[in-house]
Order: C-alpha cells, then sequence, then structure tokens
C-alpha cells in the first residue's frame, strides 16, 4: 500500500509519495526554502512562488514528487 502527502497553497497541490523516493536532494538543491527535510512538515508550500515549486517538482528524477494545477 502506498502512502501520499498532499501540500497545497490553494493553486497547486503538490503530492509527495515517500516509498517512491530516492533522496536524490534535487527538490532541495531547487528549492530550498520550499524543501526544507529537516522540518516537519518537511514542504513548506508557501515559501516560494508557485512556477519556482511546479519548476522544482518537475525535476523530480524518480516521481516521488508531483503536482497538480487547481481549476481557476
Amino acid at each position: 500500500m502506498s502512502s501520499r502527502h498532499e501540500y497545497s497553497n490553494g493553486e497547486i497541490t503538490v503530492y509527495w509519495k515517500p516509498n517512491v523516493c530516492i533522496h536524490s536532494g534535487n527538490c532541495v538543491r531547487n528549492l530550498e526554502t520550499v524543501f526544507r527535510p529537516a522540518e516537519r512538515p518537511w514542504v513548506n508550500i508557501n515559501a516560494a512562488p508557485t512556477p519556482a515549486i511546479e519548476d522544482a517538482v518537475l525535476k523530480c528524477p524518480s516521481g516521488a514528487l508531483t503536482v497538480e494545477k487547481h481549476q481557476e
């Protein structure tokens, strides 16, 4: 059974599947204000503009991070 965590800012929702994550660190290197592994929750979805978050999520090599845009 796979678990999934959700983080939403009203514009997008970022999904994280910890059992898929390979801990490459790309998310942290690309956007350390949002992705903070030493803190809980580790995703601070309000710490950067939505386009920057989308860009960082798209660089996740394992697909553990995905993003969904909300309907306007």
